[in-house]
């Protein structure tokens, strides 16, 4: 009995230590589970971290990226700014130069152009300069000006409108190009004119001398032609001085210093006025008519607004 009561305590002490070592070992796993939850707490709060940090720096690249197209545009603005300086001052230097050619004491024009013909040739500048850039088309100014001179005209024996490269805007029909004067031919050089879109140098020059070469009979004595200019700029290499021998040697003057062929012209304001850094080609085409058109019997008009 002894020996039984004595294994009996021994079981029960060993069951009584199993339960202490168990409970400790759970007591373990509830508190290792307690520092895996820290920890997963933790790892969200740096993945928390970890994205707003992405994103403040995606958010800073974008700004730095802004920041250096600002500093590009107003460098490029500076740059700009600094050219149109530049071409200022070139400008400015232009107008202080003495003038290309010096004019004669020319008595003031009478208002308007003269009128006298019996042939009348337009040469009209169609280049950039010339057109409305809202439409394309020459400036309306420029058209009424052409239908103003059209119709202190009332009955002449030949017309024809060229460009200034000295192509013929209405075609060639008729005797040495000229076209009838009927209603049906002004109706249709306004019209054409309004709807006109080859493009010219800037320069009448060419067309002038065309007129002279396809339009003009020097052996008709009949034949009384005024040309008509309109334009805005005189661009090219060649000198004022050349084109005045030019239209001299075509058109000379007789004993009495009278020419067969009359040259008028209207200038319009547009590279003088309103494209200031455009140079002095708006000068040069002023100082070139009045003075073709003093010495070839005519009047040069110039239009102060478009």
């Amino acid at each position: 009995m002894l020996s039984i009561d004595g294994q009996q305590k021994e079981k029960l002490q060993a069951l009584a230590d199993l339960r202490t070592v168990l409970a400790a070992q759970l007591a373990e796993v509830a508190k290792l589970r307690s520092s895996k939850e820290d920890l997963e707490r933790s790892n969200a709060r740096v993945t928390t971290l970890v994205t707003d940090a992405r994103l403040r720096n995606d958010s800073l690249h974008a700004l730095l990226d802004d920041l250096d197209q600002q500093l590009q545009h107003e460098k490029s603005g500076k740059e700009a700014m600094l050219v149109d300086i530049d071409e200022l001052k070139k400008e400015i230097a232009a107008r202080q130069k003495k003038p290309e050619m010096v004019l004669p004491d020319v008595k003031p024009a009478p208002v308007g152009l003269p009128v006298g013909s019996n042939y009348i040739a337009f040469v009209i500048d169609t280049s950039g300069s010339m057109r409305d850039p809202n439409t394309n088309s020459l400036w309306p100014i420029a058209v009424r000006k052409i239908e103003e001179v059209l119709d202190v005209y009332p009955s002449i024996d030949g017309i024809q409108v060229l460009d200034a490269n000295g192509r013929f805007i209405l075609g060639s029909r008729g005797e040495n190009g000229w076209l009838p004067d009927t209603p049906e031919t002004r109706t249709n050089i306004k019209r054409v004119l309004r709807r006109y879109d080859e493009d010219t140098v800037s320069n009448p020059v060419p067309g002038i001398l065309q007129v002279f070469r396809r339009l003009y009979d020097a052996k008709n004595p009949e034949m009384k032609l005024g040309i008509y200019v309109f334009g805005d700029e005189f661009n090219t290499g060649d000198s004022a001085e050349k084109v005045i021998k030019q239209l001299d040697e075509l058109n000379p003057a007789d004993e009495n210093g009278n020419r067969r062929v009359v040259i008028n012209a209207v200038g319009f304001p547009t590279t003088i006025r309103y494209q200031f850094s455009m140079g002095n080609t708006g000068l040069r085409f002023a100082n070139l008519m009045r003075t073709v058109t003093y010495q070839h019997g005519g009047a040069f008009i110039a239009v102060q607004d478009l």
